[in-house]
């Protein structure tokens, strides 16, 4: 099992690096002098982070522009990091997105690039990297979910729905490879401040569970992983409302998703 609290001589890879939640993975990973590959949409944000994570910890510093919602783009990028020589050790799937309104008024291509980057690409680069992992008895992966996958949401059906899935599918993982030396988390933010609308779309959910900074997550994340957990909510009150939500009958918890859903202002 790894010494989270010194990574020297790990490679870590982070999606979704440019900002926010994925941006702290990124620091506090270098902080404990990991190698790091970090992928994005935006080249020009991941050379800026690489320059100064490269400046202020001394480590290597790969990036990788990509569109993680394209179809082949996970394998694209295991398929560069083989190419370029690299043991990846250390694998977060931060990289994600949001897409609501009315299911009957969707856009289906728009709803599938969305599918594909929550879920898809998710499932896909857990299953590329693990074997490497479970072969070496050493490994963490940390799939970032969402406090939307315990509760369906009206109008915002398919984002939740993917979240689900990468939630269900991590934490099967997790219990996978249990005694294989490898640590695999499912972390969920609720309305997090990343730069995106999400605190902004839905201000019920903001408002039931705090605004959450990256930084807050980050920190959650990596206490869980200390204590061995496969799944946590960062956030007491969202963990509190996730747990209620779960016990609720499915009547009752699609009144609640409702209700909340009538508090979008972007739909």
């Amino acid at each position: 099992m790894q010494d989270l609290s010194r990574l020297s001589g790990t490679t870590a890879l982070v999606t979704g690096a440019s900002g926010g939640i994925g941006a702290e993975f990124a620091a506090r990973l270098a902080q404990r002098g990991a190698d790091l590959v970090l992928v994005a949409r935006s080249g020009d944000k991941l050379e800026a982070l690489a320059s100064s994570l490269h400046s202020a910890h001394g480590v290597r510093v790969l990036t990788e522009k990509l569109d993680l919602s394209e179809p082949g783009a996970p394998r694209a990028m295991f398929e560069w990091t083989v190419e370029q020589g690299l043991e990846v050790g250390f694998l977060v799937n931060n990289a994600g997105g949001g897409v609501g309104g009315a299911a009957a008024k969707a856009d289906p291509a728009v709803v599938a690039a969305m599918v594909n980057l929550n879920g898809q690409a998710l499932v896909e680069n857990t299953i590329r990297f693990l074997p490497g992992m479970v072969s070496r008895g050493r490994g963490t992966i940390v799939n970032v979910t969402s406090a939307s996958a315990f509760l369906p949401t009206p109008y915002l059906a398919a984002y939740g729905g993917s979240k689900a899935m990468a939630q269900s599918f991590t934490l099967a993982v997790a219990a996978e490879v249990a005694d294989a030396g490898v640590r695999v988390l499912a972390v969920s933010p609720g309305v997090t401040v990343t730069g995106q609308k999400s605190e902004d779309i839905l201000p019920a959910m903001a408002s039931l569970g705090g605004l959450r900074q990256p930084e807050q997550v980050v920190t959650t994340a990596f206490r869980a992983l200390d204590s061995r957990k496969a799944s946590v909510v960062d956030g007491r009150r969202n963990a509190l409302f996730a747990r209620l939500v779960q016990r609720l009958p499915n009547r009752t918890a699609r009144a609640l998703g409702l209700r909340l859903a009538s508090k979008l202002t972007d739909f």
